[in-house]
């Protein structure tokens, strides 16, 4: 299965808005901080050929950043999206 996958930054209140959201869903994903390491940044512009974070993946989807994110909740697409990925607890 693919995964949920949230580039991010240090000092990034949309990466934390985003990284929220999620896990208000309920949801696990993988982080991505552009900043840890040398090149990072520039490897995520050449996939979403967008410049700013966070920039956020569903399976190979591309949802676009924070903004993109929440409208889709709003519109209701988020939650089919996310079926996929819930994680189970146990009882």
């Amino acid at each position: 299965m693919s995964k949920i996958i949230i580039y991010t930054a240090n000092l990034c209140a949309y990466c934390t808005m985003a990284k929220r959201l999620l896990d208000t869903k309920g949801v696990q994903y993988t982080e991505i901080n552009v900043d840890a390491e040398s090149g990072l940044r520039e490897a995520l512009m050449q996939k979403s050929k967008r410049r700013t974070v966070p920039q956020i993946y569903i399976g190979d989807l591309h949802v676009g950043g924070f903004d993109d994110l929440a409208a889709l909740d709003r519109q209701k697409g988020l939650e089919p999206l996310l079926e996929n990925y819930k994680v189970t607890r146990p009882q």
